[in-house]
């Protein structure tokens, strides 16, 4: 003899009640598990940080931002893109991040995976005070290395002043964020 479970009808309103219950918490741990995963960057590669300290990027006005200039103080390093919401959210976060902690030595630098007539028009309507360059495929091929397997945006790394990784994330940041971030540098 099989076992059935009765109709719906059959069952009592508090036995229904828990098992819709039930099902409502698996699955918003089922997604908040993938959004987590989603989110997490995947491991680093081990030439990520030389990848990056060796890169030069165009800056804005045609000018070379080499990276290895930036070595021998802690940086921050954000990929962001004007057509992401987020990244866009984050900016003024990040431009007040730049503003609280220059005078502590610290560096924050955006690299756009944009065309630069986009970050053009943008920052005429939001303007930034710390240093912006073009990524181009090199510095999307230096955010897979770095993790950024997917390729998502926004995506934010952290450097110790020797030039390597401290923190890595995946999505907008926070002011709680940067608040810990800037006591490990």
């Amino acid at each position: 003899m099989t076992e059935t479970t009765p109709p719906p009808s059959l069952l009592s309103s508090g036995r229904r009640r828990w098992l819709a219950i039930g099902v409502g918490a698996l699955a918003g741990l089922g997604g908040a598990g993938l959004a987590a995963w989603r989110l997490s960057p995947g491991p680093a590669q081990p030439d990520a940080a030389a990848q990056l300290w060796g890169a030069t990027f165009e800056g804005l006005q045609g000018e070379a931002l080499r990276m290895a200039d930036l070595r021998g103080r802690p940086l921050l390093l954000n990929f962001w893109a004007t057509w992401c919401p987020p990244c866009v959210q984050e900016l003024p976060l990040l431009d007040r991040f730049h503003a609280e902690q220059r005078a502590r030595g610290w560096q924050v630098v955006g690299l756009a995976i944009d065309q630069a007539a986009n970050v053009q028009k943008f920052l005429q309507r939001v303007p930034l005070q710390f240093p912006l360059a073009l990524g181009g495929l090199a510095g999307s091929d230096i955010g897979r290395a770095l993790g950024n397997e997917r390729g998502g945006l926004p995506f934010t790394v952290l450097f110790a002043a020797d030039g390597s990784i401290l923190k890595r994330k995946m999505g907008e940041l926070t002011s709680e964020d940067l608040a810990l971030w800037a006591t490990l540098a």
